[in-house]
Formats: structure tokens, sequence, C-alpha cells
């Protein structure tokens, strides 16, 4: 399809008060597309409930957003029942609706839908009541009204697939990133803030139960090395109160919070190792940026954070912590594998994950979308 295309892409999820990875992976694909698709052949329309504010500073969004009238609860709640407020009412005629997370927009136009993954039918007690019933409802929508659906790995296209999706119309489009030079004085500032003088373990992600944070303190209890600290940074989420563990570890951890972008990648490039040894993910974008930064990345097998790993991260079953103790102090112990995972990772990072390619996989879907719902119209 030569014409130019003009697909709304929902963001609502920038206002959420715990943001998260559909937020992040939503403006990171904005700005993919910005910086690599030709701007003769889309433009982007975001789409948005409405709001007395705009969103956190680290998650404005790179293109204009229209608001509809209805703040969040009752747009959702009317997209999910009701089948609107539609999109061409809000933004004018589009050829594509991109819903980049959960909520669902009825299908006026080619309808392509994000399912970042199926964590909530696994094991529905790490999330919110609300949040598994709402997650039940639009997945179903999703199943019967999506043009097709956009998966980040094949890990969330086998959970599709088991769920009832149409294999014909899943998509398999990983997430990118870009890498940030970060000047030493800026390490080194940093380490200093925290008070580390030793080597540097780092987290992130939002504290939430399948992100596994207690065998990964019961890990760190077991080290060896002693001199290691432990630093979690993201926003608390939901269903998960660590202050017991944290109180037993003392000193040996620094909670730092949520970071901008920014200053994230500057505590990646920080770190000596980044452990992420998650229970479920629908992609780890964490886990690319700290590759992408340059460092060595331990991470849970039979994951999807796996799949973007590969062989350039040590992998870990997430539920041994006796072994997770075990990879990071042999990790600890030889700067020289530290270095080579690195390296690898970067490598990786780079050739598999860059952001051009990303750019064209989404151009590819959404001109795909546009011309299966022409044919259907």
């Amino acid at each position: 399809m030569d014409e130019r295309l003009r697909v709304a892409v929902t963001l609502e999820q920038c206002w959420h008060r715990v943001p998260g990875g559909t937020a992040r992976s939503a403006v990171e694909s904005l700005d993919a597309l910005l910086a690599h698709a030709d701007p003769e052949r889309i433009e982007l329309i975001g789409v948005s409930a409405r709001h007395r504010h705009g969103p956190g500073s680290a998650w404005v969004p790179p293109i204009d957003v229209r608001a509809s009238r209805l703040p969040r609860p009752a747009l959702y709640a009317s997209w999910n029942r009701f089948r609107r407020p539609t999109v061409p009412a809000l933004v004018g005629p589009v050829d594509v609706i991109h819903a980049t997370g959960m909520a669902v927009p009825p299908p006026t136009s080619a309808l392509v839908v994000t399912v970042h993954d199926l964590a909530f039918l696994r094991d529905p007690s790490k999330f919110t009541t609300r949040g598994v019933r709402f997650f039940h409802r639009s997945i179903e929508l999703a199943r019967r009204d999506a043009t097709l659906i956009m998966c980040p790995s094949q890990a969330t296209i086998e959970e599709c697939v088991a769920a009832g999706f149409d294999p014909d119309r899943l998509r398999l489009v990983p997430w990118s990133v870009k890498p940030v030079e970060v000047e030493p004085v800026r390490v080194e500032q940093l380490r200093r803030s925290l008070g580390i003088e030793g080597p540097m373990v780092l987290w992130a992600g939002t504290i939430e139960p399948r992100k596994n944070l207690p065998v990964l303190l019961e890990a760190f209890e077991q080290l060896s090395d002693r001199t290691a600290t432990l630093v979690l940074a993201g926003p608390q989420g939901w269903n998960e109160d660590l202050s017991v563990r944290l109180r037993a570890l003392g000193d040996r951890v620094r909670v730092v919070g949520f970071l901008p972008s920014d200053e994230l990648r500057v505590m990646q490039t920080a770190a000596d190792i980044f452990c992420f040894p998650s229970l479920q993910e629908g992609f780890g974008l964490p886990v690319l940026e700290a590759m992408a930064q340059g460092t060595a990345v331990i991470t849970s097998a039979g994951t999807a954070t796996a799949e973007v790993g590969a062989d350039a991260a040590v992998l870990v079953d997430p539920s041994d912590g006796a072994a997770l103790a075990i990879a990071l102090d042999s990790l600890l112990a030889d700067p020289g594998a530290r270095d080579t995972l690195a390296a690898a990772g970067r490598d990786r990072a780079s050739a598999v994950y860059g952001r051009r390619h990303h750019a064209e996989q989404l151009m590819a879907v959404y001109s795909e979308a546009a011309a299966l719902h022409g044919r259907g119209s």
C-alpha cells in the first residue's frame, strides 16, 4: 500500500499512576517511527481520555494527542461495554487504529492491538481483581475485533494461540532500543551519590509480584561477595511488600524509586550486573536497555527475557534463589566474563533490536492491516 496512512495510537497509559512497560513501549515505538519512517507514508495522532494535567515529564508522547471528553474510567467502560465513542469521532478519519495497551476501541477502521502478555491468565493472584476483570474483557474484544495482533515476543504469541487467538492474525514485532552515550563523570557522580564503592547490581522495573523481587533479595542475602550493593530502581506497583526483607539486608540495598529514562540509562551504565529474574514478561524492555548500555545481564530462563538475552545473557531458573546467588557470585568474581557478556549484549541489542528495523516492522503491520480492512469493507 503506497498511499499515506493516518494512524491513531492509544496513549492513555502514559497517564496511569504507574505507566510501566506498556507506556514505555508505546513511546519508544513512536520515537522509532518518527526517526525512521517516511513522513510521506504515515501521519500519527494520539488518543487519550480527558485529563486536567499532562502526563509526567518522562511519559510525554512525541506526537499530538486528542483527548476524549470522558475521563479514563468512563472511556474504558464505554469502549468495553458500549463500543463507543469511536476514534474517528475524536480525531477524524483514520486508516488504522493502534491499541497499544489493553483498552480496545471499536473497530471503525483497521484495528491493530498490541498484546504485551497474558500473565493475568497464568496467575490472576498477582493482579488486582478489577484489573483481571478488565483484561479478560479486553482480550475478548481483541480476539473478536482486531484486524491484526502485534506481540513483542514469541512467548506472547504462544500464549495468544493457547488463549484462542487466530494464529494467522498474530505478528511478531519486538521492541527496540536506542543506546545512549553516558559520560564517565556521570557514572562516578551516581556511584558517589549512592555511596557505592564496590560492585553494583541493578534491578529496574515496577515493584509487583511477577517481578520476583523476593527471590532476588533472597539470592542477595546468600552472596559470598558481601561488598556488592543491590540497587532497586522503579515505582511501587501493587500487591508487593518487601519491607521485612529490605530491613534484613540493611545498607546492602538502595531503593531509589522511579527514574526518568536518562537517569536510568546512567544507572544501567554504572551497574556491573543487571539482574532481572522476572517470572513472566511479554518482552522485558529493561533487559534490552541494559544490554544496549553495555551491562552484563542475568535474567530468567524459560521466559520472554531469555528470547531477548539469548546467548548474550546468563539465564537462571527464576524460582531458584540459590542458583541466582551462584550466578551473581560467579560474575561478580570475574570482570573478564562480565566484559565479554556486556560486549555480546551490546552487539545483540544493535543487530537484532535496532530502531530502524522496528519502524519498518510497525509500518508493515499498519499497511497490511489497512489492506485487509479495505478488502473486507
